[in-house]
């Protein structure tokens, strides 16, 4: 990725880590030289990723766990875990998500509700319900949060995703309110159509979202995993000192030329 940030000393969490943007950011972060705490599900996932992180950056601490973002008191644990492994964590991002059923609202069940609510927003609740006291403690800190370009926009047959990613910018704006005086900030990407397999499975496919986004796309290709966690290490960094608030759109100006008509 060549790094540009430097997190050399620094901890950072990443929720969501094991495949897609997660473990792109993970990666990143220990270019940059942060010791990492990795949460995620999938265990073969999970070794994998140490074991490129140990084998590119043996400098670098990393741990992972298996979490599941829906239960409260798995996210208190891992949490927990962390902040003893570490001392100290500096850095968060809650990136765990899924796509959900993609069909007419009236053709859901109260199942494909809860599922995708409980992983996208409830499971960035809970991930900010036990950072932000540990940062509040130890002087401060910044989060991030995934939301998507369908937190900002609608899109027919996507209703609860965006039901949930909305929620999520709502709860940063909110949340960093809250504590911008105590050298907290909380800012969200909006990320648009990145080649992950979250994306695969939403359109059926590799070729399939291809053939579905590209049309809308004005820079004509779909995003690379890399180039968002560029935008996650940015506002993690203090190069970014006096962002907090935001959700920044990454689309490659979808939703500027009108990503409503894809």
């Amino acid at each position: 990725m060549h790094a540009k940030y430097d997190f050399c000393g620094s901890a950072a969490i990443v929720i969501g880590g094991t495949t897609g943007i997660g473990r792109e950011t993970a990666v990143a972060f220990a270019e940059s030289g942060a010791n990492l705490y990795v949460g995620g599900l999938g265990a073969a996932e999970g070794r994998s990723l140490i074991e490129e992180v140990k084998q590119r950056y043996p400098g670098v601490a990393i741990e992972f766990a298996e979490v599941d973002v829906r239960s409260e008191d798995a996210v208190r644990e891992f949490h927990e875990k962390a902040y003893a492994r570490f001392g100290r964590i500096d850095v968060a991002f809650n990136n765990a998500g899924v796509p959900g059923k993609t069909a007419p609202i009236h053709e859901l069940t109260q199942a494909d509700f809860d599922l995708i609510i409980n992983v996208n927003l409830r499971g960035i609740f809970f991930g900010m319900k036990y950072q932000i006291p540990h940062m509040l403690a130890n002087g401060g800190g910044a989060i991030v949060n995934t939301s998507s370009l369908f937190g900002v926009m609608g899109y027919a047959t996507t209703a609860t995703y965006c039901a949930s990613k909305w929620g999520v910018i709502g709860m940063t704006n909110s949340a960093a309110l809250e504590v911008a005086r105590s050298n907290i900030r909380i800012n969200a990407i909006a990320p648009g159509s990145t080649m992950t397999p979250l994306l695969r499975n939403m359109f059926g496919g590799e070729q399939e979202a291809k053939d579905i986004v590209l049309p809308s796309l004005p820079m004509g290709r779909i995003a690379d995993p890399s180039e968002i966690a560029r935008l996650v290490l940015y506002l993690a960094s203090n190069e970014s000192s006096f962002i907090t608030g935001q959700a920044i759109v990454i689309d490659g100006g979808g939703f500027v030329a009108g990503a409503d008509k894809i």
